[in-house]
């Protein structure tokens, strides 16, 4: 039986018994999996759990310092990071991207706002005319390419979600407007600051206390393939390849290598939760909360097989209801289950991450059973 240990109030017993419950169900068996699922109320950690081995092979314990591979689940993060852009006056939801970034404009995307770059309206989910996967660890290679590529649909008239290339986007715009690489940003503003263990490019220093991922035994579902999903997910140069996992690691690919924990996680879409305050500090006013999470388009994905409601980098919780009871909850998933979000309306912010990586795009039952027991506890 996995031990589980932590911090789970009586109150929230159901929640620690959903947290077992994951465990006991893997078809894998026992010793192939850990995770960690945390909940913080009111700015207060009121829910970390933590069970099962970093690295099943060697024995080692996934513990309170275990840093995780989230994926996508940094989108959310990102998001946060350009709000922060917004709130100090450096960018302005509805800027043009290309009045900041003048190459960008080009191909037909000269008035693409910083919102609609943000919501995956802009057409680039990935690489036309093919390319290889050494590709993403060429940030400027990446971004020229970008910039002088046609969108594949009219910018502003769809959404279709970008799994990769939204990061080197978002994070372009947050160095021009910031001076700063988004990863510097996250260590100075939030790991220095407020001793947040979230990483976007890992120093090698770090590296020995990375979980052993599990990946997932079956593709995800996206649906009928066309050009657009496959340039997003399925041609050759759509992830990163031909590099090891410590190159990939030391990257700064904000959408899709952040390395962190449940807790920092739940504490940072706190922000989101408490009208822009961490740890009694103001990061974002309630104004600039409201301008990011706010609905900026909702309507088919063109990538992914779902009914999405996009907000300014957030997926918003209305119509998939994977993030609790609120619509206007907001988070993101990442592959293979991870997730994080924030419900402003219960002042609640929680993630959940693991190393047994499943096929579901969004909503992975394991994090569903978590979030649910954690609302009828509410």
């Amino acid at each position: 039986m996995t031990e589980i240990s932590g911090l789970c109030p009586p109150r929230f017993a159901a929640v620690k018994d959903a947290f077992a419950a994951n465990f006991t169900d893997a078809p894998e068996g026992l010793n192939e999996q850990a995770a960690r699922f945390s909940a913080v109320i009111g700015g207060e950690t009121v829910i970390d759990l933590i069970g099962g081995l970093a690295d099943p092979r060697a024995g080692a314990a996934y513990d309170a310092r275990t840093l995780t591979p989230v994926f996508s689940t940094g989108k959310a993060v990102m998001a946060l990071l350009i709000a922060s852009c917004v709130e100090r006056g450096l960018l302005d939801y509805d800027q043009r991207v290309a009045d900041l970034w003048p190459a960008y404009g080009a191909a037909g995307k000269q008035d693409v706002t910083v919102a609609q770059l943000m919501s995956h309206q802009d057409g680039l989910p990935g690489f036309t005319g093919g390319v290889e996967p050494e590709i993403w660890f060429d940030r400027q290679g990446v971004l020229d390419r970008l910039a002088a590529q046609a969108p594949m649909w009219p910018p502003g008239t769809a959404s279709g979600y970008h799994p990769i290339t939204i990061g080197y986007l978002a994070g372009e715009l947050f160095r021009l407007a910031d001076g700063r690489s988004l990863g510097t940003a996250l260590k100075e503003d939030f790991r220095d600051r407020f001793g947040l263990d979230l990483w976007v490019g890992l120093p090698e220093s770090e590296h020995d206390r990375v979980a052993v991922l599990k990946k997932p035994s079956a593709a995800p579902d996206l649906g009928v393939i066309d050009d657009i999903k496959r340039s997003a997910f399925l041609d050759r140069g759509s992830a990163p390849g031909g590099r090891g996992s410590r190159d990939w690691r030391e990257a700064e690919i904000p959408s899709a290598n952040l390395h962190g924990t449940a807790l920092d996680l739940a504490r940072i879409m706190g922000i989101v939760a408490n009208d822009g305050v961490l740890d009694g500090q103001a990061i974002l006013s309630p104004d600039v909360v409201d301008q990011a999470t706010t609905e900026r388009i909702r309507g088919q994905d063109k990538v992914l097989p779902f009914v999405i409601s996009w907000a300014a980098g957030f997926t918003r919780n209305a119509g998939l209801n994977i993030f609790g009871p609120n619509p206007d909850a907001v988070g993101h998933c990442g592959w293979g289950g991870s997730c994080a979000f924030a419900d402003a309306d219960a002042r609640v912010s929680a993630a959940y991450v693991m190393t047994r990586q499943s096929s579901h795009l969004l909503g992975d039952p394991r994090a569903q059973r978590l979030i649910d027991a954690l609302y009828s506890a509410l």
